[in-house]
Order: C-alpha cells, then sequence, then structure tokens
C-alpha cells in the first residue's frame, strides 16, 4: 500500500488491517517535508507488517522534473504539474516493491473524485497488467463508513491515530520536491483567500526582501547543469542540489505562487493554490533560452506537442506509447538548447536579463535596424504580396456576394 501517513492513508492502512490484510506500508520519500522515521512508527503501530521508505528524490529531479521542464510543460497554461510529475515514480517503485515482496495486490489512498486515483491505476496496469488494485474510495463498504473528511477525523481520534489534518484546519496538502499543492475543505470556496500561514515552500511576494537575488543559470541539451548565484558566489551542479538550491532562493523571494481552478481528468473542476519555486524560475529560463538557440520551425512543432505532453502527464499517462512518441520527439529538439540565462529574483517575479548560447541563431547584424547585414530590404516587398494574395482573394469574394 502507498502509505503518506496522513488523514486517508493511514485510516485505509487501519481498516484494511483490521479486514484481515496483510500490508506492506511503502513510503515514497520525493522530497516532501515529513519525519520518516515517525512515518515508519505510525505505520507499524497502525498494524503495517512491513514499512519500507524509499527514497526517490534524485531520480525525480533527473527522470521526471527536468524532462519537464524540458518540454515547457504546463497544464491549462498555468499549472506546472508538481503533484501529477511525482505519481509515476511512485507508482514505479510500488510495483518494483510488490514484485520483490510477492505482493498480487497494490492499494493507494486517492479518492473516486480526483485525478490520482486515475495516474495511480493506469501506472500500475501499464507497468504490470497482472497486478490487482484496491481502491478503497471506491468499494461499497468503505465508503458506507467514511462519507468524507469529517468522518475519518472522528474515526482517527477514536482509534488514537496523529495525523495533521484537523477540523480546524480542513484542507489537504501533497508536499513533494517539486511544490506543495493545498486543496480541498475551506480552499473549495473559489472566492476564498488563503491566509498567508498556509503557505510553507515560500513566502508571500509581499513579504520578499526588497532586493533582488541575480543569478546565472546554464544548460546542456535543455537539461540545468550549474547554477551561479552572483550576489555570493554559491554555485551548484549536482541536479538534487541545484533544484534545492533554486526552490531554497525562490521560496525566500516569493516566486512560485498559482491560485486557479483547473479542470480535473474525471470532469471535475478544482480550486488549488501551488507554491512551485525552483521549478518556476527553471521553467522560465528554460524558454528564455529556447528564443536565442532554438530554430523556429521545430519551436513551433514542439509548441504544438507541449499541452499534449502536458495532458498525459496529468491525467497519468506517463507510461504509455504517445508518451514515449513524444518524449523521443522533444528530447531531438533539445540537443542544441545550450548556453546561459542571467536573470534576477525579485518579490515574486522572474526577471530575464539576457542569455547566451554556443548554439545561438540570433544574428545581431542582420536584427539591427541600424546595419543592414545581408538582409536586403527591398526582397520584403515581394515577400509581403506573395503572402497578400490569398487575403485579397478573400476580400474580393466577400465583396462580390455583398
Amino acid at each position: 500500500m502507498a502509505y503518506s501517513g496522513g488523514l486517508d492513508t493511514s485510516v485505509i492502512l487501519k481498516w484494511l488491517v483490521d479486514k484481515g490484510y496483510d500490508v506492506i506500508a511503502y513510503v515514497a520519500d520525493v522530497g516532501q517535508d515529513d519525519d520518516f522515521e515517525l512515518c515508519r512508527e505510525k505505520a507499524r503501530k497502525i498494524g503495517a507488517s512491513k514499512v519500507i521508505v524509499s527514497d526517490l528524490k534524485r531520480e525525480l529531479v533527473t527522470d521526471y522534473i527536468f524532462p519537464a521542464i524540458r518540454a515547457n510543460a504546463v497544464y491549462e497554461g498555468r499549472y506546472l504539474l508538481g503533484t501529477a510529475i511525482a505519481r509515476p515514480l511512485i507508482c514505479k517503485r510500488q510495483i518494483e516493491i510488490a514484485r520483490e515482496e510477492g505482493a498480487e495486490i497494490v492499494s493507494h489512498g486517492a479518492t473516486g473524485k480526483g485525478n490520482d486515483q486515475v495516474r495511480f491505476e493506469l501506472g500500475y496496469y501499464s507497468l504490470n497488467p497482472r497486478i490487482k488494485v484496491f481502491s478503497p474510495w471506491k468499494d461499497a463498504e468503505f465508503l458506507a463508513r467514511f462519507s468524507g473528511r469529517t468522518d475519518m477525523l472522528k474515526y482517527v481520534e477514536e482509534m488514537n491515530i496523529p495525523v495533521k489534518a484537523s477540523l480546524s484546519k480542513p484542507y489537504s496538502e501533497d508536499d513533494n520536491l517539486m511544490h506543495i499543492s493545498h486543496e480541498a475543505g475551506i480552499l473549495e470556496d473559489p472566492a476564498y483567500k488563503p491566509e498567508k500561514d498556509l503557505y510553507s515552500k515560500m513566502v508571500h511576494p509581499v513579504e520578499a526582501p526588497d532586493e533582488e537575488t541575480p543569478l546565472e543559470i546554464h544548460f546542456k541539451d535543455g537539461t540545468p547543469v550549474r547554477v551561479v548565484n552572483r550576489k555570493d558566489g554559491t554555485v551548484k551542479t549536482d541536479p538534487y542540489e541545484l533544484f534545492v538550491y533554486l526552490n531554497e532562493l525562490g521560496g525566500k523571494n516569493g516566486i512560485g505562487l498559482l491560485d486557479m481552478v483547473e479542470n480535473r481528468y474525471v470532469g471535475i473542476k478544482s480550486r488549488g493554490v501551488y507554491e512551485t519555486p525552483g521549478a518556476t524560475i527553471l521553467h522560465q529560463a528554460h524558454m528564455d533560452i529556447e528564443g536565442i538557440a532554438m530554430d523556429r520551425e521545430v519551436l513551433r512543432l514542439r509548441n504544438m506537442l507541449t499541452p499534449k505532453f502536458s495532458e498525459l502527464v496529468y491525467y497519468g499517462y506517463w507510461f504509455s506509447p504517445e508518451m514515449d512518441f513524444l518524449m523521443a520527439a522533444i528530447d531531438k529538439s533539445q540537443e542544441v538548447i545550450d548556453g546561459v540565462v542571467y536573470l534576477s529574483l525579485y518579490k515574486g517575479n522572474v526577471l530575464i536579463e539576457g542569455r547566451e548560447s554556443p548554439s545561438s541563431l540570433y544574428d545581431q547584424d542582420l536584427s539591427s535596424m541600424d546595419v543592414e547585414g545581408g538582409f536586403d530590404q527591398k526582397d520584403s516587398e515581394g515577400f509581403i504580396k506573395i503572402n497578400a494574395i490569398r487575403l485579397m482573394a478573400h476580400r474580393l469574394i466577400m465583396e462580390r456576394k455583398r
């Protein structure tokens, strides 16, 4: 069973044990701010026969977050996919453990109204077509006992199971290295303004320092490989350390706050509040370096693929033939995306200041308004006339119809 130590999975673990199941609790360390030893002890106390904690942080950065950055992946033009991007990795390790332990059934705590049930179960079946999946939130007996979070909160109090959630703070959080999300409970009112104490990975932009943090971000094949703090000289090159450092700087400067209503895969609209500091910085920097190093037509084609890539991540199709196809195309598009982006962080903003690239397609002389270079401006006359032919023909047809 995928176990987080939170409200839902603690209730489900206890319920499964009481039903007579031999439950192995699997805890995925994807960078969430948790006490894993305490989580291990709690799972054992509740009744898990074994607890396995897997450190997946480095793999999350290199094999999931960075590919999403290379694809410029955003769902519905805004959401950087922090929750969705971690799910396939969690599934992958869970199926590996099930195989190692001889478990024929896997379980999760995702509700029947959300996206995660789809992500988990599509991942399970893609990785092991013979696996059996038990989803308590779609089980009639479980639903008869627990109609929602209020019933679960009362249950953990009766069973003396410690959890963070409470009736006075009734919203759900998903935390990992890339972001933290806040949803449900009091946040279900889309007009409700969250208090500033909601935020945990970042300060609110109004409380960020009144000074800029200047950075250099270096890319190789579209992947961030080096971060330089131009203010204090700090340099990070290790992928995991680089990402953690950007999270820290972004959080201090109020970078990465998003409050939106999105469309879940199951057809329900959902309000979420997201904190995504480091990935927001990388997303902005990566889009900028592409501007100078990527061919125009390749950029246009890749930009057509990006929304589909983002949907596949959000919906849970990471392990699918269509994702394999898109990933190959996106990786190909990144072969010459090399260089450095100069930027500053300031009160919630990523301010791009300049860029350099050994693969630059930018010709300063050709682009100059003062220097003619190798571009004959008279050629533009024919170029415009050729492109105007269909527009003029359309206008003449419309005039005839009148």
